[in-house]
């Protein structure tokens, strides 16, 4: 079959997952096409939580510091409000996005990067103009139809929307980030787990000057809890800041059982304004929409030369801030393989790791983000909303908690109690940095699995254990302050190791692999002391970080033939 249109990768879509993949790839010098079958990228904020692991991503992408000039910054965003509406009265705050002063000490030493807000109909836009830039080659109004595979690749059949014609695109390879209705997964048949539409929600963009509510307690979450609403609803709704103190985004729940609501202007300006608590605010409604809560994940990413990524793969609600930030770590996983397959220096075993890498990190962030929807109920209960339907009675309970009674402390200490445990939505350092890639491109090094003297969801730990993150700390060469991530990446292997260890710089001549030494008079001052704390290894052992900046090889010290161990261990991560 001869195709109107060749490239080596074909991405379809355009959201998180697809423009951090055509960024990612034309960075490595891969030839790729996006094709949309929109006529413009996102036009509203959706996904925004962008946590450090990703931050960390775009940060070798280069383009971390066009994220940070647009993002509300991390000091704006955890001041989170529980409230009757944000005119009334307050029912509690959590420190979020680890904005406490301890979890702030836990996030600076985890990162060169923090994590900031950057709504997506910013983020698409800086994704896909460096891709571009870089060389992606990028179609709008383009929709795909269908694929067949051969031993060589893939055909896909798109139909241009402004012309109407349909023509075929021939690439080596496919990604489908088509989003939670993603008709490449269903195409290939990626086994799926779980239930689509397990609860309804309505998004409602408008434009208001709240400062006089928000401004002295800045957040990027006001959760507005409801007693006998006259518009419906499930009992709770969420504003959402946008851009500091006048774009905003309300989620409001609805009864997937029954008739979606009719979204007029009007309506949602009611929803609005009953949030708020103050009708005399000026409401400027942008867009409204109705979406349903998902629990529902991929096993596998991959059939033959197709892969999917993102939304395709991982579908649930926005609790915890983890689907945008989950989609671009899917392709930073993705392109650096892709790029060594097709340059041939690397085996299309490589490939296959994706699924076993990522499939995992994305069951836990589909059940992790639908947990949370359930552990608000706890709120409910300490403030009486559970035990009656009646209005009135539903206000008097939760005015009990203000009375000087044994029963009323037992109520405000459960109300703190199940506050504090949103932690586990708010909070999750572990869930976002500790994930631990096993497939045949990590080699074990025979040691177990290191355990977290602390809770593995809330709380991240460093190790250099073969599949983790390479740990961040600070190291400094001319003058200058970098961090241990900073030298590795960019698409390439890095072997780090330390005084003595000279034979390793030795053994990788003539190999795909940069070698940098951190230590007194090295490539790299150990500024501080906690590289030699975080390594696990001896000066002159070694680490084998691969382009995504995970461990997948390490040595204590050195071994006899340190030539030999070093290329054995490239070729089976890489499955030559």
């Amino acid at each position: 079959m001869v195709a109107d249109v060749e490239t080596e990768v074909l991405i379809v879509g355009s959201g998180p997952a697809g423009g951090a993949a055509a960024l990612l790839l034309s960075t490595y010098g891969v030839r790729n096409l996006v094709v949309t079958k929109y006529g413009r990228l996102s036009d509203t904020p959706r996904a925004h939580i962008t946590n450090q692991r990703t931050m960390e991503v775009l940060r070798d992408a280069g383009i971390e510091d066009q994220v940070i000039a647009q993002a509300t910054p991390q000091h704006l965003m955890g001041d989170t409000v529980f409230c009757s509406s944000l005119a009334g009265e307050e029912l509690g705050r959590l420190h979020t996005w680890y904005t406490h002063p301890s979890r702030r000490a836990d996030h600076d030493l985890a990162s060169p990067s923090s994590i900031c807000d950057m709504p997506q109909h910013l983020m698409e836009p800086v994704l896909v103009e460096n891709a571009i830039a870089r060389g992606t080659s990028f179609r709008y109004e383009t929709e795909y139809l269908s694929l067949e595979q051969d031993a060589d690749g893939v055909t896909a059949t798109v139909r241009d929307r402004l012309r109407g014609d349909e023509y075929r695109i021939r690439a080596k390879y496919l990604i489908g980030a088509d989003g939670g209705r993603s008709k490449v997964a269903e195409d290939i048949g990626l086994p799926m787990v779980g239930k689509m539409g397990v609860a309804g929600s309505i998004n409602i963009v408008f434009e208001a000057d709240l400062t006089e509510y928000t401004a002295y307690r800045p957040s990027t979450l006001y959760w507005v809890l409801q007693t006998g609403s006259d518009v419906g609803g499930i009992g709770m709704g969420l504003v959402r800041c946008v851009r500091p103190w006048h774009e905003w985004l309300i989620v409001w729940g609805y009864d997937i059982d029954g008739e979606p609501p009719d979204l007029t202007e009007a309506y949602a300006r009611r929803i609005a304004h009953h949030l708020i608590g103050d009708e005399s605010v000026p409401v400027t409604i942008k867009s409204s929409s109705a979406w349903t809560v998902n629990h529902m994940y991929a096993e596998t990413y991959q059939k033959g030369r197709v892969f999917c990524a993102g939304d395709a793969v991982h579908r649930h609600p926005p609790s915890n801030g983890l689907g945008s930030n989950t989609s671009i770590q899917d392709a930073y996983n993705l392109a650096w393989k892709l790029a060594m397959v097709l340059r041939g220096e690397a085996g299309p075993g490589l490939l296959e790791t994706y699924s076993a890498e990522r499939a995992p990190v994305g069951r836990q962030i589909v059940d992790r983000a639908n947990r949370s929807i359930g552990e608000t109920t706890r709120i409910f209960e300490a403030l009486g909303l559970l035990s009656t339907g009646d209005p009135d009675q539903l206000r008097a309970n939760m005015a009990a908690r203000k009375l000087p009674t044994p029963e009323a402390e037992k109520q405000r200490q459960a109300l703190r109690e199940a506050i504090a445990f949103k932690d586990y939505e708010f909070n999750t350092h572990g869930v976002e940095l500790n994930q631990r890639y096993a497939s045949s491109a990590v080699l074990a090094d025979g040691t177990p699995m290191p355990a977290n003297p602390r809770d593995d969801e809330l709380y991240h730990h460093a190790t250099t254990w073969p599949g983790a993150k390479l740990p961040h700390a600070w190291v400094g060469r001319d003058r200058t302050r970098l961090s241990t991530l900073d030298l590795g990446g960019q698409g390439r292997f890095t072997l780090v190791t330390g005084i003595g260890g000279e034979s390793w710089r030795a053994a990788a001549e003539g190999l795909p692999v940069t070698v940098v030494s951190i230590g007194p008079g090295a490539d790299y001052e150990d500024l501080y002391g906690d590289w030699a704390r975080l390594r696990e290894i001896g000066d002159a052992g070694c680490l084998l970080v691969r382009p995504d900046n995970h461990v997948c090889f390490r040595s204590e010290g050195v071994p006899a033939d340190p030539g030999a161990v070093l290329r054995d261990a490239l070729r089976r991560v890489l499955s030559r």
